[in-house]
C-alpha cells in the first residue's frame, strides 16, 4: 500500500499544473536563447526545420539539408530515448521515471555551456537543445489530467480557445478553469522567454545555466514528493 501510494503522489507531482509552468518557462527560455545565441533558430519545434529541409531538399542543396535533417534525428532521437527510459523504470519504486529523464536534460543543458558560439558550433548546441525538448515534450505531456506542451505554444493556445468557448457555450466554469490552466502555460511560457532573452544578452552562452537551475528544482520537487 505504501509503495503504491508513493507512487501514485509522484505521479501526482509530475503532472500538477506548477510543474508544468516550470518546464514551460524552462521551453520559452531555450527558445530564446538559440535564438539570440545561437544563430537565430528555434530549436523547441520542428516544423520549421522541416519545411527548410524541404525547400534544401527541392534547391537540391543536399549538403545545406544537412543543417535541418540533424536536429530533426536529434529530436526523433529523444523522442526513442525517453520512450526506453519509460518503459524501463516505469514501475520503478526509488526513482520515477521522469526524474531521470530531468537528469539528463540537466547534464546535456550544462555541457551546453563549454560550446563557444559561432558555425558549427551553434548547430552543435541548438541538436542538444532539440534533443533535450524532444526528452521534454515526451516525458511531460499532460498535467492535471489535460494534454499540455511545455516546449510549444500552439497547441496550448489552440486548446485555451477551444475550453473558452465551450465555457461562454455551456457557461461550465470548469471550461474555464481549464482555459486558465492552459493560459497560465502559455504566459509562463513568454515569461521564460523575456528571462532567456535578457540572460543571453547579459550572459552570453553561460545564460543556459539559468534553465538548470529551475530544472535542479523540478527535481528536487518530483524527489521530495517520492519521499
Amino acid at each position: 500500500m505504501n509503495i503504491r501510494n508513493t507512487r501514485n503522489k509522484n505521479k501526482q507531482m509530475s503532472e500538477t499544473i506548477i510543474l508544468g509552468m516550470m518546464l514551460a518557462c524552462v521551453g520559452g527560455f531555450l527558445d530564446a536563447y538559440t535564438y539570440i545565441c545561437r544563430g537565430g533558430v528555434f530549436a523547441n519545434a520542428q516544423t520549421g526545420n522541416l519545411v527548410l529541409l524541404g525547400i534544401r531538399i527541392a534547391e537540391g542543396n543536399l549538403i545545406g539539408s544537412l543543417k535541418y535533417l540533424i536536429p530533426i534525428i536529434a529530436f526523433v532521437l529523444g523522442i526513442l530515448i525517453a520512450e526506453i527510459v519509460r518503459k524501463r523504470y516505469k514501475n520503478s519504486v526509488r526513482i520515477h521515471w521522469r526524474q531521470i529523464i530531468i537528469v539528463v536534460e540537466l547534464f546535456v543543458l550544462l555541457g551546453i555551456t563549454f560550446i563557444p558560439n559561432g558555425g558549427w558550433y551553434d548547430m552543435i548546441a541548438n541538436v542538444l537543445v532539440s534533443f533535450v525538448c524532444s526528452l521534454q515534450v515526451q516525458s511531460f505531456r499532460k498535467f492535471n489530467g489535460n494534454a499540455m506542451a511545455t516546449t510549444m505554444c500552439t497547441g496550448n493556445l489552440r486548446s485555451a480557445t477551444e475550453y473558452f468557448y465551450n465555457y461562454l457555450d455551456n457557461k461550465d466554469r470548469s471550461e474555464l478553469h481549464r482555459s486558465f490552466q492552459y493560459l497560465a502555460i502559455i504566459i509562463v511560457f513568454i515569461i521564460g522567454a523575456a528571462i532567456g532573452a535578457i540572460a543571453s544578452i547579459i550572459l552570453g552562452v553561460k545564460a543556459i545555466i539559468l534553465s538548470c537551475i529551475v530544472l535542479s528544482i523540478v527535481f528536487l520537487l518530483m524527489l521530495i514528493n517520492n519521499q
